[in-house]
Parts: structure tokens; C-alpha cells; sequence
């Protein structure tokens, strides 16, 4: 179902809400559970609200969808992003899992990241993705060489690295099989350019990655939305 509001302060509020709701379903029923979270400007609002939610953080693992392939320091990092904006007030003592090593090779990393996601508390409680202006979800983006692979649920493989036009890092991103094993994802994004992309994604527009994202039955997918 849509959830449509008047500001993006609300839709993020609301969507923090739905988060913490399905932590403590985990939370509740298991010893730990796990938050994957995008990067960029659209989750900010979601953080801070989270970030003041009262939940048993100590018992929370978070990780991204999806990571550019620079240090943690870097400007262009959703890991820095995540650890400033989310991992703050009463969600500072999370377990975050991060994905850039200095002395590894991308590739050489998503191997271990394959591994190291199922001994993580799995499946996901949720995942809040973001969804990009060309359709893309975490770096399942329409111009990389392996999107069918990163598109794949049946794929054994959780994490794949990408190149884009879009970014002049290689990036690290969770696949759709991964991501798909969440008790539910929260979609969230904002304007009216990506309503529109999003109204086509969901008539089966294979031009869109999001698209594949909103057409499986594996993990409900709820929108959250403000002009």
C-alpha cells in the first residue's frame, strides 16, 4: 500500500516507525536482528528518527545495501553517512558490518561479504532502500554489465561489485536475492520526477530495475512518499 504525505519530515517519521516495528517483531521473537539502510540524502530524516527510537540497539546489526568502494572517512561514503546520521543517540551502540576493506580487492571482499551475511542475524527484519531517478535500487543500477546477476532471486550470491556511469567509485551492492529476504522492505524516496518513474516501475516497465524490486512476492514492499 502507498503512504503518501504532505512532507518529506512526515514520510520519514512514519517510515522510521515501520522500522522500528519490525526490529521488535525480530527483536522479540530471536536474540538479534538486522537493518540494512541506503545512503544519499533521502534517508537523513529517517535517521535522526530512528536514532532516538527506544529499541535494544545492542542487539542490532546494520548494514548497508550498498557502499561506494572508498575508505570510511571519504565524503562519498554511505558508511561514514550511516555512522553520522543513524548510528547517534540511543542507536549508537548498533553493530554496523562494513564493507570497505584497505587492504582487500572488491571482488576479493564480496566473496567474504557472501559469507559473512549469513552469519549475520538473517533474514533481514527490514530494509529501507531508496530508488534513484533512473529507476535504480542499493547500485542496481540499468547501465552495470551484471544487473541481471544483481537482479537474480534465485541467486546464491548476496552481494555483487559494480561499475556505473553514475559514480566514479566502484561500489559494493546487496543483490535482489539478498534484499528480498527482509520480513519487509520500505521503499522510500521523494518528488514528483520519482513518482513517476515509480507509477511506471510497477506496470512491469523492464526499463527499470525498481521495477523487479516491486514485482517480487518474496518481501512486501511499502512506499513512502512526499512531493
Amino acid at each position: 500500500m502507498d503512504q503518501i504525505f504532505e512532507t518529506r519530515e512526515a514520510a520519514s517519521a512514519a517510515a522510521a516507525t515501520r522500522i522500528a516495528e519490525a526490529l521488535r517483531r525480530r527483536l522479540d521473537a530471536q536474540t538479534s536482528a538486522s537493518l540494512v539502510v541506503s545512503g544519499g540524502t533521502t534517508p537523513v530524516q529517517c535517521f535522526a528518527s530512528l536514532s532516538t527510537t527506544d529499541l535494544d540497539w545492542q542487539r542490532v546489526g546494520v548494514l548497508a545495501s550498498d557502499d561506494r568502494w572508498v575508505p570510511a572517512n571519504h565524503e562519498d561514503s554511505n558508511e561514514k553517512l550511516i555512522r553520522e546520521n543513524l548510528l547517534i543517540g540511543k542507536a549508537a551502540h548498533a553493530d554496523f558490518m562494513p564493507y570497505y576493506e584497505v587492504n582487500a580487492t572488491i571482488e576479493n571482499r564480496c566473496e567474504e561479504l557472501n559469507r559473512d551475511i549469513r552469519f549475520a542475524p538473517f533474514p533481514f527484519a527490514c530494509s529501507l532502500l531508496g530508488m534513484g531517478a533512473d529507476g535504480h535500487f542499493a547500485s542496481l543500477f540499468p547501465d552495470a554489465g551484471n544487473l541481471a546477476a544483481g537482479l537474480d532471486l534465485e541467486s546464491t550470491n548476496f552481494c555483487l561489485p559494480v561499475e556505473t556511469a553514475a559514480s566514479p567509485h566502484a561500489r559494493i551492492s546487496l543483490t535482489l536475492a539478498a534484499l528480498s529476504r527482509s520480513d519487509e522492505i520500505v521503499l522510500l524516496f521523494f518528488g514528483e520526477e520519482k513518482w513517476a518513474v515509480y507509477e511506471k516501475a510497477k506496470a512491469v516497465n523492464d526499463q527499470y530495475p525498481v521495477s523487479r524490486l516491486l514485482l517480487q512476492k518474496r518481501a512486501p514492499v511499502h512506499i513512502y512518499w512526499a512531493p
